[in-house]
């Protein structure tokens, strides 16, 4: 957790260290992440950084956090906008449409996403992936409920499960405009939106497919 010493500094100067860390491990990881090159581009002196932070993974872990609010309140339209009037899948395609829109224009939080899904240490993958899904499961486990709510999933449907799948499929799928063939024989980038939305649609259709209401007719 940040200091006291970070609290107090204004807002423009906190702004340049979060921007200059979400640079420095968005492009080189956590493990070359350079510090001097933090403090550099941020103009302070490196040993200001442990003054603000107790070392360099309480930073990452703090830059991890902030990467996903900011994500998330990008996102909160689609979090807390379905309210049954189109069903659920309908709903999910569009927020993965603006979902894919956001993270290709977003390099920064691109490289973030990156960094803390690729992170190789275990004890550090650990430090940043705890409150990354604390934040992605805070939007999404209610919007799952109100689907639940509204009758376009099953009352019986298993949510964990559910949401396990998207905490994995997510971060998979914000990475899909810098990496090339990551998105698969379903193409996701470099083609016409409507194309992309029909393929969107092939891979959310059998993926909520377990736990929609089933048609008894």
């Amino acid at each position: 957790m940040p200091t006291v010493t970070w609290t107090r500094l204004s807002p423009a100067r906190r702004e340049r260290v979060l921007v200059a860390a979400m640079d420095q491990f968005g492009t080189h990881g956590y493990s070359t992440g350079s510090l001097n090159v933090i403090a550099r581009e941020a103009g302070v002196a490196k040993g200001s950084l442990f003054q603000y932070f107790s070392g360099k993974l309480d930073l990452f872990a703090y830059v991890a956090e902030q990467t996903s609010l900011r994500i998330y309140a990008h996102m909160r339209p689609w979090l807390d906008g379905y309210d049954g009037s189109v069903h659920f899948s309908t709903h999910l395609i569009d927020a993965l449409e603006a979902w894919l829109d956001y993270f290709a224009g977003q390099p920064l939080e691109r490289g973030v996403t990156a960094a803390t899904n690729m992170e190789m240490d275990p004890t550090v993958r650990e430090a940043v992936r705890v409150p990354v899904n604390a934040i992605y499961l805070a939007g999404l486990r209610p919007l799952l409920e109100r689907a639940v709510a509204a009758g376009d999933l099953s009352k019986e449907a298993d949510l964990d499960a559910l949401l396990t799948m998207l905490l994995l499929l997510l971060p998979h799928l914000a990475l899909v405009s810098h990496v090339p063939g990551l998105d698969g024989p379903l193409a996701l980038t470099g083609v016409h939106p409507e194309v992309r939305r029909e393929n969107l649609s092939r891979l959310i259709t059998p993926l909520l497919a377990a736990f929609t209401v089933k048609d008894e007719s």
